[in-house]
């Protein structure tokens, strides 16, 4: 592992001169904060204002302009470098440099946030820090209760990662601009509530994709490196996404109540940073790398994780329940015959993604229902793509579902 770059800040420019990029002026500035964490931007610049402010001067300023080809993003902590093959690097270095010392109040805090998977929130931190192209879990924070710490660890990884870290919300997350947070490390989304499931769709697929298409008003789209981490956060802990029970891309932690939190408890964390810095950088990883993203579905495996699977198979349930009994009322038929494949199809239509097996579960495990033991010709009814219920033939080992069945299961899921 390399040593990190004791020069990190003398490796990007030195604010406040002009920089050219590609065919532009830029000046790089420091922009105020209500935090007072301020934030370093680029500023878009013209010739004719720098005439104006150096009347003098200006043609010694242009002729000995640092140029850049274009721009580039290249994530690195430890050996930083601004200027990568003659592009200018947009990813920021860190505002902390390593520093042996005591970081006891950071690592309870992470230990309060993990529990019994500390080791593993501290290898999630530490491959965030020393190897940010790393792939990592969808880490979701949630409980009901209040001051737990959840939106303090947001705040602490935004003190630490900087510019390279963005708060977004729910809207924020659903819109098609997306140029202003796809080419960040980390993307935070406090408050979350993305319960529809091309939602969770676009989540999974972002928590493992090499590329995405970034978009920004009135530019047309195009392609980035994606390496970005979501972080969630969220009151609701078994509704505030969708995830499927097949699903492993998440890690759901349920945060209790922090006992010592106060309104400055952020500010007893910030000066342990450096020290915490050298700490994973030094520190061994307790895992390795077994999974693309990691961490095996079993070592991020939470009791909260599967509560939130087990809503999203209530909601599929139910969905079932719903569509069966409409079909039944529309046509008035005391039995409905069906097999696997026709409720897989039906729960499609309705946005429902899940596998056959799972289907299976909820028809005989949870509603007890028996497959006619032969494979034998049935009467049953789809919807066309227009909406239009129809009644079609089709042939298998299919279920028989009575008007008492839908009375039995009403109860039995609504009680």
């Amino acid at each position: 592992m390399p040593t990190p770059n004791e020069n990190n800040e003398n490796s990007s420019m030195e604010l406040y001169e002009y920089i050219r990029v590609g065919t532009t002026i830029y000046v790089p500035s420091i922009k105020p904060m209500l935090s007072k964490r301020n934030e370093k931007i680029l500023l878009p610049w013209n010739l004719d204002t720098i005439k104006q402010d150096h009347p003098n001067n200006w043609k010694d300023i242009i002729r000995d302009l640092k140029r850049y080809k274009g721009f580039c993003t290249i994530p690195e902590h430890l050996n930083y470098v601004r200027d990568y093959m003659g592009f200018y690097n947009i990813y920021e270095p860190l505002n902390f440099q390593p520093k042996e010392g005591n970081c006891d109040t950071i690592l309870a805090f992470i230990n309060h946030i993990f529990e019994e998977q500390y080791e593993l929130g501290l290898d999630y931190l530490q491959l965030l820090y020393t190897k940010p192209l790393q792939r990592l879990p969808v880490l979701c924070l949630v409980s009901k209760k209040r001051e737990t710490g959840k939106t303090t660890f947001l705040d602490l990884l935004k003190v630490i990662y900087g510019n390279n870290m963005t708060f977004n919300n729910n809207d924020d997350f659903r819109s098609i601009f997306n140029s202003d947070w796809v080419t960040k490390l980390i993307v935070g989304i406090d408050e979350v509530l993305l319960d529809k499931k091309e939602d969770s769709e676009r989540i999974k697929n972002l928590s493992t994709a090499k590329t995405y298409k970034a978009e920004a008003k009135g530019k047309d789209r195009f392609e980035v490196e994606y390496f970005g981490k979501i972080i969630l956060c969220s009151n609701n802990e078994t509704n505030f996404m969708a995830i499927g029970i097949e699903e492993t891309r998440y890690w759901v932690r349920n945060i209790k109540t922090l006992e010592c939190m106060d309104k400055k408890y952020l500010e007893k964390l910030i000066p342990e940073i450096p020290q915490f810095l050298h700490f994973l950088f030094h520190r061994k990883l307790s895992s390795t790398n077994e999974t693309r993203m990691w961490f095996t579905k079993e070592q991020i495996y939470t009791e909260a994780l599967r509560r939130v699977k087990s809503e999203f198979v209530n909601k599929v349930e139910k969905e079932l329940y719903e569509i069966i009994k409409e079909i039944m009322e529309i046509k008035e038929l005391e039995t409905f015959d069906f097999i696997n494949l026709n409720a897989k199809i039906l729960l499609e239509r309705s946005g429902h993604r899940v596998s056959r097996s799972r289907i299976r579960n909820i028809l005989e495990d949870q509603w007890g229902l028996k497959q006619y033991p032969n494979a034998s010709n049935f009467n049953t009814f789809q919807f066309d793509h227009s909406g239009i219920l129809y009644e079609t033939e089709a042939k298998g080992r299919y279920y028989t579902i009575k008007q008492d069945d839908l009375e039995r299961i009403n109860v039995a899921m609504f009680t």
